[in-house]
């Protein structure tokens, strides 16, 4: 999922990621791995309202949120770094997330990740 910000303002960020959160059944999302910018700064107001807990890297350890640096890696093939994003609507957003997840993946042994999802929300129903 890519959702537009208007800013990256905490306020704007946790609220954009607690709406996102609440899209998605329960048992997909338990918990958020994030790095140690001032975006999440309330993950606790995140964790209060969507009961997912939110854990922080270490410092300089991007191995540590290895799907997200890999996810972010594909993504600058659509946004290259230094894009203006703010000229994005969310229907392109929309476009681009769709595309990265109809896409095989290697350590999903060539399966799609829109595969793998629909798989587990299968297994929950």
């Amino acid at each position: 999922m890519l959702v537009k910000v208007q800013n990256k303002a905490t306020e704007t960020v946790v609220s954009a990621l607690i709406k996102q959160a609440h899209k998605l059944p329960r048992e997909l999302f338990k918990s958020l791995t994030w790095d140690r910018g001032k975006e999440l700064a309330d993950h606790y107001r995140f964790t209060l309202a969507t009961d997912i807990e939110v854990y922080f890297c270490n410092p300089q350890s991007p191995w540590q949120r290895g799907s997200n640096e890999n996810t972010n890696r594909l993504l600058r093939q659509y946004l290259p770094k230094g894009t203006d994003l703010s000229v994005h609507s969310q229907a392109h957003l929309n476009k681009v997330a769709r595309q990265l997840n109809e896409r095989p993946r290697k350590i999903l042994q060539f399966e799609t990740p829109a595969e793998k999802i629909n798989q587990c929300i299968a297994m929950t129903a």
